[in-house]
């Protein structure tokens, strides 16, 4: 894997909770493969935008939906009900959820998600 690659992949879902768009721009930036010192400057600028950006109920769910994605079929049927509570109770401010995944991260070993900043960060939190 690229280096670009491993630095998108740390990233992916956090772009994602700040910013949809930013998201949009970087998959199309790394769409076909072909990376260049170009695209290089134009992906780090779009994580500094990302960056300045506040996550919302909406970017954060979208991130947190598509994390949820690695646990759906393996995880406890409670485990399922407090994904759904928390999702329902999300806020910017008051993030439950982040740190409940992250957890699931580490119960299930996902070593993607442990790799990512978002799942990081949420350890962090919590």
């Amino acid at each position: 894997m690229e280096k670009w690659q491993e630095e998108w992949a740390y990233n992916k879902y956090w772009v994602m909770a700040h910013s949809q768009q930013c998201y949009e721009q970087i998959r199309l930036l790394a769409k076909d493969n072909e990376w260049s010192e170009q695209k290089n400057i134009e992906f780090k600028n779009l994580l500094e935008k990302a960056a300045s950006q506040i996550p919302t109920v909406k970017t954060l769910t979208n991130a947190y939906q598509h994390v949820w994605g690695y646990f759906k079929k393996t995880c406890m049927p409670e485990e399922k009900q407090t994904y759904l509570h928390l999702l329902q109770e999300l806020s910017p401010t008051e993030d439950e959820l982040g740190p409940f995944l992250s957890r699931l991260a580490e119960k299930y070993q996902v070593s993607y998600l442990l790799n990512s900043r978002l799942i990081q960060e949420c350890k962090e939190k919590s």
